[in-house]
């Protein structure tokens, strides 16, 4: 038997309990891809990771990601809290203040912002209008009618999102979806909050496939919103998001974009269980 180090990173958590877990196995070596499927079911979690010795020049570490139904590319918050766990298991980047992720869409770059840290938006893989035939089932899986829905996009950066502005945070909210009727679409919603708001926006990630059929807070989508909507001008460059209300969660997701145009989304991280696994 191998004990491996474990834990379990509460992220863009502003308080503990609030955020999204991610549960991290260290030192993932020799761990076959079967095995960490089923550690991932069993967890139940949105994502499981796995921290292995990177094979990319210029990395720090290499990650996989698994969902209870299989292997993502990329993903947000198992990126941040990730980041956390091997930083607190005593990871030392190459490049003081900067962090180098490799992973199934390839390099992602992590750099502290104050006390927290946050990962660069990937670029999208798939972006452009959502066809009609696409967003009329979606809008009818979700109860949304056409004028509140002010804009549609692929917003895809290895999830497979389709976003959604809409009028309003009220209207995030107020969507009460039918999972059979939405199939495997991946949906994210946001809104603006009116000024004076817990955030500058709401936003919701409906995502078939995951242990709980709604992401309490999603860094991919976050990010994929800003590379659409920030880049387009309907969104600042920099906000606050709050997502997870829905769920009783509290997550506050802060969008970033540097003098270079590098959009940088971050949170607080902060770990809840820590011990040791053991998988084989």
């Amino acid at each position: 038997m191998t004990a491996r180090r474990f834990r379990q990173v509460d992220v863009f958590a502003p308080a503990p309990l609030t955020g999204n877990p991610v549960a991290v196995v260290h030192d993932a070596e020799g761990l076959s891809d079967e095995q960490m499927a089923a550690f991932a079911r069993w967890t139940n979690l949105s994502e499981t990771t796995f921290l292995l010795a990177p094979t990319a020049p210029g990395a720090d570490y290499r990650l996989r990601i698994f969902t209870p139904s299989g292997e993502l590319p990329f993903a947000g918050h198992p990126t941040l809290g990730s980041a956390h766990a091997w930083l607190e298991e005593g990871g030392v980047p190459a490049v003081d203040g900067v962090l180098v992720q490799e992973c199934g869409i390839g390099l992602v770059e992590l750099r502290r912002t104050g006390e927290a840290w946050a990962f660069a938006a990937p670029e999208l893989l798939r972006s452009g209008p959502v066809e009609a035939q696409v967003l009329a089932e979606v809008r009818g899986a979700l109860g949304l009618r056409a004028e509140q829905v002010v804009d549609a996009n692929w917003v895809d950066n290895g999830p497979g999102w389709i976003g959604l502005r809409l009028r309003s945070a009220d209207d995030v909210l107020g969507v009460a979806p039918d999972a059979a009727a939405l199939g495997d679409h991946k949906v994210g919603m946001i809104g603006p909050h009116p000024d004076g708001g817990p955030a500058d926006f709401e936003v919701r990630a409906l995502y078939p496939g995951l242990g709980s059929f709604e992401d309490p807070v999603t860094g991919s989508l976050n990010a994929g919103f800003a590379v659409w909507l920030t880049r387009s001008g309907e969104l600042p460059p920099s906000y606050l998001v709050r997502q997870g209300t829905v769920l009783g969660r509290d997550g506050r997701v802060r969008i970033n974009t540097a003098a270079d145009g590098v959009i940088w989304v971050g949170g607080d991280c902060r770990t809840l269980i820590s011990g040791e696994v053991v998988l084989d």
